[in-house]
C-alpha cells in the first residue's frame, strides 16, 4: 500500500511552500534566535551578563540587516533604506516594492514574514514587562535595544507596504480598526515625516 503524502494548501504556515526556503529559515533563524540566547542562555550555557549580551546583540544586528537588506526584498519584494542628503543634512527615507505585475509573492512568504514581523516586538515587549517586574534593569538596557531595532524595521516595512500596496495583509493588520489606524498612522508619521 502507498501512503499518499499530503501536500499544505497554499498560503499555510508551512516553509515547504516557500519560494525562497532557504532565505525563510534564515530569517526565521535570526528572528528566534536572539529570543531564544536572551531567555536560556543565562540559565543554562552560562552566567557571564556580557557574554550573552554581546552574543544577543550579534543577533539582533544580523537579524536587522538580513531583514532590512535581504528577507524583505526575496520573501514579500519590499525594502527601505534612508538617505542623507550631504549638502543639507537632512535625512529621507526611501521604500521600494517589486512591481505586482512582473513578481507575484508567495502566499507562504508573505504569511510568515508578516507574522514573525509583528510577534518579535511583541515578545520583546513581553520581555521588558518581565524585566521591569523582576526589577532586574540591566536586562532592561538590553531589551530596550532589542525593541529599537524591531520596531524600527516592523513600523518601517508597514509604511514600505503602505505605500506600494504589494500586500494588504499589514495594512488590514495595523490600520483596520479606528483606534489603531490613529495610533499607529500617528506614530509612523511622526517617525518618518521627512
Amino acid at each position: 500500500m502507498e501512503t499518499a503524502q499530503q501536500t499544505p494548501a497554499p498560503g499555510t504556515l508551512s516553509w515547504k511552500l516557500s519560494s525562497h526556503p532557504i532565505t525563510l529559515l534564515t530569517f526565521l533563524f535570526f528572528r528566534i534566535s536572539s529570543l531564544l540566547v536572551y531567555l536560556f542562555g543565562l540559565r543554562l550555557f552560562t552566567s557571564n551578563f556580557v557574554l550573552i549580551f554581546i552574543i544577543t546583540i550579534l543577533l539582533l544586528a544580523t537579524d536587522f540587516y538580513y531583514l532590512k537588506n535581504i528577507a524583505g526584498r526575496r520573501l514579500v519584494g519590499l525594502r527601505w533604506w534612508n538617505e542623507v542628503d550631504t549638502a543639507t543634512g537632512d535625512s529621507r527615507w526611501v521604500f521600494e516594492s517589486a512591481d505586482p505585475e512582473t513578481r507575484e509573492i508567495n502566499a507562504t512568504d508573505k504569511r510568515f514574514f508578516w507574522l514573525a514581523l509583528y510577534a518579535q516586538p511583541v515578545l520583546w515587549i513581553l520581555l521588558a514587562i518581565v524585566a521591569l517586574a523582576s526589577l532586574e534593569f540591566i536586562w532592561l538596557t538590553l531589551v530596550v535595544i532589542a525593541l529599537i531595532l524591531t520596531i524600527t524595521n516592523t513600523l518601517a516595512f508597514s509604511r514600505c507596504d503602505k505605500f506600494s500596496q504589494a500586500t494588504g495583509f499589514a495594512s488590514s493588520a495595523v490600520y483596520s480598526s479606528g483606534l489603531a489606524r490613529n495610533l499607529a498612522g500617528g506614530m509612523v508619521s511622526s517617525w518618518f515625516r521627512r
